[in-house]
């Protein structure tokens, strides 16, 4: 073994002995910004990685923030690279680049093979191999909830554990994982602020309050602030384009169990690329409300797959997708409009308007529908579409200080794009006509002519007569 130093502060050394000594399989910090979550982190996950050899992943929003952030991130304080101040190079034995992986020597490790990466929720699909014993994930609110969902069986495999690291970002999926921990005896869970902490001076945070209101005016100024320094995860995420809309419809109970209406068709709106994570929403329109009643973001590229998962769940009702699905190639010489159209009934192309008048449409379809929200496989689908309208935000531009037109480029930006193309498009779909209701009992009527008609043809008859009859047996 080798000694290495490393200073746990007071308040983060609970977390860490919990990460270190394996006293719960899941943990959750959510800790302030600059309380050093991600040092602390790893320091226990290279002890651990001597300790336990295996595999182990630190996995940050983006593939790219982890290479900024730790792979080539210097430490201002010491001028060395982050990566090394955790795992000294005395004790690694390769390096790849590329993949911002670090193999140690088996001196270090009870003479075993251990290894630490460095990944990015936004490839999460890529990670391939032996299972981790170990993921910490880094900006949880930030990052991709199917991360977790693609990883935990390996984890769950694998007997290892689980880390969630994260400042608040307004009321999504870091939310509610953290008061599931909070009410299970499995989790390790802890939130500090800056007023646990006491890291900061009081003319520091009303420096820093000073500065975010200067910056984004006095309300968003303290709730970025609150967010930052207090871990408040009240109101919606800084920048979401329907984060107020999303905490509405949560506040009004319109986020609940959606039965799915048989009567009415199921309805798909898609997001259509060129490649996977083309999210759909399923949606019907009953008395003039729309309701959201599944979530279906495909593993793959697959257009048939993605039908097939479709037609066996019976949405059979219209595909709307974008505008300009009718010149896009999809690796061939047909548009992709006429590849969907020989596979599904109807297909409709939404009119192309601006990303402000789709925006404006979203926000109002969410102040009128329900969605569903439960336990079942629908239910867990829905999570992270909601979720996905929940982290859907505008991008920061931190030179000029101000808030890019543009949706920050991850995650959820598809799944706010499909729902601004369910937003143009719900208020267009007729109802179906009712259907006629059969009669359950034989009766006839007489005729002016003196014929006489009855209500049901003879198979009729014979089908309800045999089921009143099993019915008075039973």
């Amino acid at each position: 073994m080798t000694t290495h130093e490393f200073r746990v502060r007071w308040y983060q050394q609970d977390f860490h002995r919990a990460l270190v000594e394996r006293t719960h399989d899941r943990l959750m910090a959510v800790w302030h910004r600059r309380a050093g979550k991600d040092e602390v982190c790893l320091d226990a996950e290279r002890t651990l990685c001597m300790k336990n050899p295996g595999t182990y992943w630190h996995c940050f929003p983006e593939q790219k923030q982890a290479r900024k952030a730790i792979w080539n991130g210097i430490d201002g304080h010491t001028g060395k690279r982050r990566i090394f101040q955790a795992f000294p190079e005395r004790i690694i034995k390769r390096m790849q680049d590329d993949d911002m992986f670090i193999e140690l020597k088996p001196e270090f490790c009870s003479g075993k093979t251990s290894t630490f990466q460095l990944i990015g929720s936004d490839r999460y699909d890529s990670t391939v191999g032996s299972g981790p014993k170990g993921i910490v994930y880094s900006e949880w609110a930030l990052s991709n909830p199917a991360a977790w969902a693609y990883h935990s069986p390996m984890i769950r495999e694998s007997g290892g554990y689980a880390a969630f690291i994260t400042t608040p970002r307004g009321n999504n999926h870091a939310k509610t994982m953290f008061d599931r921990a909070q009410t299970s005896d499995a989790w390790f869970s802890q939130l500090l602020s800056v007023r646990e902490t006491g890291t900061l001076s009081e003319a520091v945070l009303l420096e820093a309050l000073e500065e975010y209101q200067d910056l984004h005016g006095m309300d968003l100024g303290l709730a970025l602030f609150e967010q930052e320094y207090l871990c408040s995860f009240a109101g919606a995420m800084i920048g979401a384009y329907f984060g107020a809309e999303m905490n509405r419809a949560e506040r009004t109970g319109r986020i609940c169990e959606v039965e799915i209406d048989r009567d009415h068709p199921c309805h798909v709106v898609m997001d259509l690329g060129k490649a996977a994570n083309n999210p759909m929403f399923i949606f019907q329109v009953i008395a003039g409300q729309p309701k959201v009643v599944d979530f279906y973001r495909p593993d793959s590229d697959d257009l048939d797959d993605w039908c097939k998962w479709l037609d066996d769940r019976g949405y059979n009702g219209t595909t709307y997708v974008p505008h300009d699905i009718a010149v896009t190639e999809w690796g061939s010489t047909r548009t992709r409009m006429s590849i969907l159209q020989t596979k599904r009934t109807k297909v409709v192309a939404i009119p192309r308007v601006s990303v402000a008048d789709g925006l404006q449409a979203g926000r109002t379809t969410i102040n009128e529908a329900v969605f569903h929200s439960g336990s079942d496989e629908r239910g867990e689908r829905m999570a992270l579409g909601i979720d996905g309208l929940k982290n859907y935000r505008r991008d920061w531009d931190e030179d000029l200080k101000v808030f890019r037109e543009t949706p920050v480029k991850d995650w959820a930006e598809h799944i706010g794009s499909a729902f601004r193309y369910l937003g143009l498009s719900w208020r267009n779909i007729v109802p179906p006509k009712p259907k006629p209701k059969k009669p359950s009992e034989l009766t006839y009527v007489a005729r002016a002519d003196g014929s006489v008609q009855a209500n049901m043809s003879v198979k009729d008859a014979v089908d309800a007569m045999i089921k009143r009859r099993r019915n008075q047996n039973d």
